[in-house]
């Protein structure tokens, strides 16, 4: 069995009983529930994994467009810039854009921090983002500037990446001692995400034994040793996994007496949805995305995607705007240049209440025909631009847009 040392001395200790640095060095850390909780042990949770990608997903599928700001106030799509080709387009020849929004998301949910290199031509334009998987990645501060640099730490020994070179999308880090690194929610309720992991292996330990709790076994008279284990072993081929509900045969005149379920086994569905519902704070997900209906209503299902984009999406979508006009944007571009999400597909209802609301767009002038027909992924028409309301403008027969009265 392998050994450690300690720092008191030339005292070892065995990896069966590690200390909460062992569990740190392998990218895992105890918690109360008396199981260690890594990303990769969190991730089995189903509850967890629900949380991570309805975040990490929704990141994925929104389009991050590029914006320019024009002098009197408007703005216009910026599609040529390479900060959308990169983060819609391809990121890089292996990686889709929206396909490393999303596993960047994930990273900095679960490690706390998520970065992709991001690769320059001559001229300092971004070409390629490349993901690096966050344990190789350290984040150190300059002593003489204060600014941020990156230690990447492969197989070719250890390399210094500027700040401007490395995309860093991080959890909030409040807590963090630099205030640049990022901290994982689910390392930080890794006692929540710990009882959720020993609730599952509960369940699964009691129904891999038919779903009831054990019993005992008597006999009226004393056994011997060898004829118990054979009285057991029998019991047990006959009755468990898959021979669960089989007819045994006892012997020795013995008796089966099962153990009824504690008040405590009772309740275990109830601090299993509590558990789940803690979670759901954690992430800051309302509970119907981690597949919790249980208070789920006709009224308050209405406003779920409004809910979701508000108080889960929105500091993420900001985090990603912030980074990507930080570090795909030149600095002398940035007063008119941006980058900016367009959620209207989250907030997209039934085809009758869009009717609804596209009718009173156009009828107050402020949506052309051409606009409405964008939303609803048509094509536009020759003379669909003109903001004038379809329902009381007249002269269609002069080219003018609307149906008059006839």
């Amino acid at each position: 069995m392998q050994r450690v040392a300690t720092d008191a001395g030339n005292e070892s200790r065995s990896l069966a009983d590690p200390t909460p640095y062992d569990f740190q060095v392998f990218g895992a850390i105890a918690s109360t529930a008396g199981v260690a909780v890594s990303a990769a042990s969190a991730m089995t949770v189903p509850a967890v994994a629900a949380g991570v990608r309805a975040i990490s997903e929704a990141i994925g599928i929104l389009p991050l467009h590029a914006y320019r700001r024009e002098a009197n106030g408007s703005r216009e799509r910026e599609n040529d810039h390479p900060a959308y080709g990169l983060l819609n387009g391809d990121a890089c020849p292996w990686t889709r854009g929206p396909q490393l929004r999303e596993l960047l998301t994930a990273d900095a949910i679960l490690h706390g921090n998520g970065y992709a290199l991001i690769v320059r031509d001559r001229e300092g334009e971004p070409r390629e983002l490349h993901r690096l998987q966050p344990s190789i990645v350290s984040v150190e501060l300059d002593g003489a500037t204060g600014e941020p640099r990156y230690r990447l730490s492969t197989s070719n020994g250890r390399r210094t990446i500027a700040f401007g070179d490395m995309l860093h999308i991080r959890a909030p880090s409040s807590l963090s001692a630099d205030g640049i690194s990022g901290k994982s929610p689910i390392m930080e309720a890794r006692d929540a995400v710990g009882l959720l992991i020993t609730m599952q292996q509960h369940a699964c330990r009691l129904f891999a034994n038919g779903g009831r709790p054990s019993g005992i076994l008597s006999f009226p008279q004393r056994l011997g040793a060898e004829v118990a284990t054979r009285i057991k072993a029998s019991w047990q081929a006959a009755t468990a996994g898959g021979n669960s509900g089989g007819t045994a045969v006892l012997e020795e005149g013995g008796v089966f007496t099962p153990l009824s379920f504690k008040s405590t086994d009772a309740q275990f569905l109830e601090i299993w949805g509590l558990a789940i519902t803690e979670l759901a704070r954690v992430l800051r997900v309302p509970p119907v995305l981690l597949m919790d209906y249980s208070r789920q209503t006709w009224a308050n299902a209405e406003t779920g995607g409004q809910q979701f984009l508000t108080y889960s999406l929105a500091p993420w979508l900001s985090r990603w705007e912030a980074e990507a006009t930080l570090k795909l944007i030149a600095q002398e571009d940035r007063d008119t240049l941006y980058v900016e999400h367009l959620t209207d597909a989250l907030l997209r209802a039934d085809f009758a209440t869009r009717a609804t609301a596209y009718g009173q767009y156009r009828s107050m002038g402020a949506m052309t025909a051409n606009e409405v027909r964008a939303g609803l992924n048509l094509p536009p028409l020759a003379d669909g631009n003109s903001l004038a309301n379809p329902y009381t403008s007249t002269g269609a027969g002069n080219g003018q847009e609307g149906g008059g009265n006839e």
